[in-house]
């Protein structure tokens, strides 16, 4: 179970619900859930939407006994704490950004990949979970009242206000990490940096060697008593030289 759907039968709603992150451990809630005239079957193996339908009975949100009514207290009862997480991301895409103009890049990639991964995740649920409350709300098989209909039509204007605010925050995360020049996130790659220099400081070498490695017969240097010793000494000087550059330009 990797998404959440609504698919219409003949006479019912079936489908699966994953919600990322559900848990204190991070770890996802999965359920499946069948919608009838008169029931609600929802499947769990793990027993945790126990403590969800606890809560709807004690805040007395379902009182009327209608199916229609049953589903959205549901719904919105597993949509209760996403505002919550949309602004931990949105705090820790902060710390991120003041660590940056801070200069601080050691180990900048990790949370930003992290991140970056995070709300692309719930961006992908709040999409789904679109569709799911737009297969309820034209209620086709006509289990729902236009009242309940009215309903399933606040929870996706829901939905898609918490996507715009998850695709907002991937928009930020974005132009931050653009923000970064590219000599600091050298210093935030150490060992790209490392590559880096090592190509920058070779380069030139590799030029002399396929220059003189050419043989042509009209190349003095070749049968040049110093020849030898001299592009030894160039190899040293250009050597130290694109080191003292890299330096100064602050590669490390």
């Amino acid at each position: 179970m990797r998404v959440c759907k609504a698919e219409l039968r003949r006479d019912c709603v079936s489908g699966t619900l994953l919600i990322p992150q559900a848990w204190k451990d991070g770890s996802a809630l999965a359920c499946g859930y069948l919608i009838t005239n008169n029931r609600v079957v929802l499947v769990d193996d793990t027993g945790a939407l126990l403590s969800h339908l606890r809560h709807i009975a004690k805040e007395k949100r379902w009182t009327d006994g209608s199916i229609g009514r049953f589903v959205y207290a549901f719904l919105e009862q597993l949509m209760a704490k996403d505002l919550h997480h949309l602004e931990e991301i949105e705090d820790r895409i902060e710390e991120l950004e003041e660590r940056v103009l801070a200069g601080e890049l050691e180990n900048f990639n990790a949370p930003m990949a992290e991140l970056r991964k995070e709300t692309m995740t719930w961006f992908r649920y709040y999409t789904q979970l679109d569709d799911v409350a737009f297969t309820l709300r034209e209620n086709e098989l006509g289990i729902f009242s236009e009242r309940e209909q009215m309903l399933f039509r606040m929870f996706a204007d829901r939905v898609i206000r918490l996507r715009e605010g998850i695709a907002a925050a991937a928009r930020i995360l974005l132009a931050g990490a653009e923000s970064v020049p590219v000599r600091d996130r050298h210093k935030a790659e150490p060992h790209h940096a490392d590559i880096t220099i090592v190509t920058t400081v070779f380069l030139p070498l590799s030029l002399l060697a396929g220059w003189y490695g050419m043989n042509f017969t009209g190349m003095p240097e070749l049968n040049w008593k110093y020849g030898y010793p001299v592009i030894i000494a160039v190899s040293v000087i250009v050597v130290v030289l694109s080191l003292w550059i890299c330096r100064k330009k602050k590669f490390w």
